[in-house]
C-alpha cells in the first residue's frame, strides 16, 4: 500500500516546492515551517533512493525522475479530491485560495464571489490581491497566484480560461460640467478643452484614448492617466475633467446623478475579463472558483455579461 510509503502532506510539500521555486514558499504557504517541508521531501527521496530535487543558490529544479515523480503526484493529489467530491462534502477541503482580481471586480462583484466561495467551501480561505491586469499575469505565471480575474490583453497563456465578459466605456463628468456641452454629440475639440481621464499608461485603453485624439487640433490636450479607476472616477465627479470609465464601475453614480453621461460616439475598445488557471495543476476548488465567478459576474446587478453599449 502506497500509504506505507508516503503521505499526502509529504506529495503536497512536493508539489508546492516545485510550484513555487522555494522550500521557505512552500512552508508559508501551507501553513508550516521549512524544516518540516525540507523533512518531507527528504522523505519521499530516502523512500525512493533517488533525488529528485536540486537545490542551488536558494534555487530548487527537479531532476529528470523528479518531474516524473511530480507528475504523478499531481494525480495522487486530484484523485484524493476527487474523494471528497463524491461524498459531496466541499466542506472537508482545508486549503487557501490566493485570488488576484482588477479594480474593476474588487469595485463591482468581488463581494457576492467572496460570500458564495465561503457558502460552498467554508473552509477554504481567500487571500486577495487588487492590481493592475499586468502584475497579476506575472504572479499568476511565477505561481504566486492561483487564480486571476483580469483583463486583456494577457501577457501569456494559460491552459485554464473563462471568458467572463465585455465591459464597455461611457463618457461622463459632473453634472455642471456636462451641462456646459453639447447635449446630442460632444465633439472631440469640445473634449479636448478639458483634461480627460482615463487608465494608467500602457494600458490598451489609454493607448487607444491617445490615438484618438492624437491630431493637430489637440495641442493643448491633456490626458490625466491614473492606475487607480476609483480615483479617477472621483476626480470626475469633483468636476476636476471628463473621464472615459467602464460603465459597470460607474453604475450606480449614474443612477444617483453624481455623474452624467457625456454622448460622444467613440469609444476604446471594451474590456474583456477571464478567469485565468493553471488547469494542469489547479485543485478542483480553483476551477470551481473560476466558473463561480463567471456566474456572479452575469448576476451583477442583473447586467448581461457583454456590456459593450
Amino acid at each position: 500500500m502506497i500509504s506505507h510509503h508516503f503521505t499526502l502532506k509529504q506529495l503536497e510539500a512536493l508539489v508546492w516546492v516545485a510550484d513555487l521555486g522555494s522550500f521557505r514558499k512552500a512552508a508559508h504557504h501551507l501553513n508550516t515551517t521549512q524544516p518540516n517541508i525540507s523533512a518531507r521531501i527528504a522523505g519521499i527521496e530516502t523512500t525512493l533512493g533517488l533525488p529528485l530535487m536540486l537545490r542551488d543558490a536558494g534555487s530548487v529544479r527537479m531532476t529528470p525522475r523528479g518531474s516524473e515523480v511530480l507528475a504523478q503526484a499531481r494525480i495522487i493529489l486530484q484523485e484524493a479530491t476527487r474523494m471528497i467530491e463524491i461524498a459531496g462534502r466541499p466542506d472537508l477541503v482545508d486549503d487557501r485560495l490566493r485570488l488576484g482580481v482588477t479594480e474593476l471586480v474588487a469595485a463591482t462583484w468581488l463581494r457576492p464571489l467572496i460570500v458564495r466561495l465561503k457558502e460552498v467551501y467554508p473552509n477554504v480561505s481567500v487571500e486577495l490581491t487588487v492590481d493592475l491586469s499586468r502584475n497579476l499575469d506575472r504572479e499568476l505565471v511565477s505561481n504566486m497566484l492561483d487564480l486571476a480575474l483580469q483583463t486583456a490583453p494577457f501577457g501569456t497563456a494559460t491552459s485554464g480560461n473563462i471568458d467572463i465578459g465585455n465591459y464597455g466605456y461611457v463618457w461622463v463628468a459632473a453634472p455642471a460640467l456636462a451641462q456646459q456641452l453639447d447635449a446630442n454629440d460632444v465633439t472631440q475639440a469640445a473634449l479636448i478643452k478639458h483634461p480627460i481621464l482615463t487608465h494608467t499608461r500602457h494600458t490598451q485603453a489609454y493607448l487607444e484614448v491617445v490615438e484618438h485624439f492624437d491630431t493637430k487640433s489637440a495641442g493643448t490636450m491633456r490626458i490625466v492617466p491614473s492606475n487607480s479607476l476609483s480615483a479617477a472616477m472621483h476626480m470626475a465627479m469633483d468636476g476636476l475633467g471628463i473621464a472615459v470609465l467602464p460603465r459597470a464601475l460607474l453604475a450606480q453614480h449614474l443612477s444617483e446623478g453624481s455623474l452624467s453621461e457625456i454622448p460622444h460616439s467613440w469609444r476604446p475598445s471594451p474590456l474583456r475579463v477571464a478567469a485565468r488557471y493553471h488547469a494542469e495543476r489547479a485543485a478542483t476548488f480553483v476551477r470551481d472558483a473560476a466558473e463561480i465567478a463567471a456566474t456572479c459576474a452575469a448576476g451583477f446587478e442583473g447586467m448581461p455579461l457583454d456590456q459593450t453599449k
